[in-house]
């Protein structure tokens, strides 16, 4: 019989970011972007009703919500262990989960490879900082290094809403508030809205899911406080058309002068395979200077993505760019670097 603990206990053990209870199949982990099975044992729906239980149970959690909609997001930490954000959902009538593992400690941003230029959008001390890429890219470990870096160097409260809290952070040289949805507050709006009472420097964004949540961000931001925030999307310049495109068309115009003026940085990253069975983050890093201003608020996107990569100078950095940097280091392969090139035509010209 299949022990709840016990499986939490292998995918740490085993480094795995994610871990799937889906019946029929045995629990399965994904280590180094690779399924793995944690054993040979299938489950069957009852069984899985008795370990998702017990994940409610270890969370101190009701089910009500679970048993109302189909779906709950929640996390929890097991002393000495790990923290664990868990989704459980119904699939063809039996449940289900999805568990993502996630350290105590902040890791070192060094050993993850994140580079100096996005560990210094620390310093930013007004406007919005974006952090893109798809769902497990790494986004979020990407900001919570950010968020420790000012937390050590500057005198300020941050506050974070997160759905749910992945990393914690303890008081440094800042005080940090960490509020996580449906637990500590309703809803990102109503959250954000409140925080702006809060007298807060510094404001982590766990997701902009709606224009509302995506107005109050901007005009937070015109205020003068930093905004950090994600969004579910790959390269800058979809990024910016991601947030025009959630308002109706005859706000958009407004939205562009508006975003023009507050956003500073925009990061997309994505995680390779490496040679080593490992991965390896690959980073677009896009500054906003006065060229890239105006083709926002001119609505000339498509002339982004060269100005990216003509800024290296100003730090900035292409998708592609450092795709070639990687392959060139040694550390993935001529493969791997066209599979997840932008332009993988260009890519080829330049690897040879």
């Amino acid at each position: 019989m299949a022990d709840m603990r016990a499986i939490l206990q292998q995918a740490v053990t085993d480094e795995a970011s994610d871990i799937f209870l889906v019946a029929g199949g045995a629990a399965t982990e994904k280590v180094d972007g690779r399924i793995c099975r944690m054993g040979e044992e299938k489950l069957f729906p009852d069984e899985l009703t008795r370990l998702i239980t017990e994940l409610f149970e270890m969370a101190n959690r009701s089910m009500t919500q679970f048993q109302e909609t189909g779906d709950d997001d929640f996390s929890f930490s097991l002393a000495g262990l790990a923290r664990f954000r868990v989704n459980a959902y119904r699939q063809r009538g039996s449940m289900a989960a999805v568990i993502r593992v996630v350290a105590f400690d902040i890791p070192d941003w060094k050993e993850l490879g994140i580079p100096e230029e996005i560990m210094k959008l620390s310093e930013t001390t007004e406007g919005m900082v974006l952090v893109t890429g798809t769902a497990g890219s790494g986004k979020s470990t990407t900001q919570a290094c950010i968020i420790d870096r000012i937390n050590q160097t500057r005198d300020c409260h941050i506050v974070t809403l997160e759905d749910p809290i992945e990393y914690l952070h303890r008081h440094q040289k800042s005080i940090v508030s960490q509020r996580e949805i449906a637990i500590d507050t309703s809803d990102y709006l109503s959250a954000l809205r409140a925080c702006l009472r809060q007298a807060p420097d510094v404001i982590l964004l766990g997701e902009m899911r709606d224009a509302e949540t995506i107005h109050t961000a901007i005009t937070a931001a015109e205020t003068g406080h930093t905004i950090l925030a994600t969004l579910h999307t790959s390269g800058a310049v979809n990024a910016v058309n991601r947030i025009v495109d959630a308002f109706p068309s005859e706000q958009q115009a407004q939205v562009r002068m508006q975003l023009a003026s507050v956003l500073r940085t925009v990061v997309s990253q994505q995680l390779l395979p490496d040679v080593d069975g490992g991965r390896v983050p690959a980073y677009e890093i896009m500054h906003l200077n006065s060229a890239i201003r105006s083709m926002i608020r001119d609505n000339k996107g498509h002339q982004i993505d060269n100005a990216i990569a003509s800024g290296g100078s100003e730090g900035m950095i292409s998708m592609d760019q450092s795709i070639l940097a990687l392959y060139r280091e040694g550390r993935i392969t001529k493969e791997t670097a066209l599979e997840y090139a932008d332009r993988p035509e260009q890519l080829q010209r330049s690897l040879g």
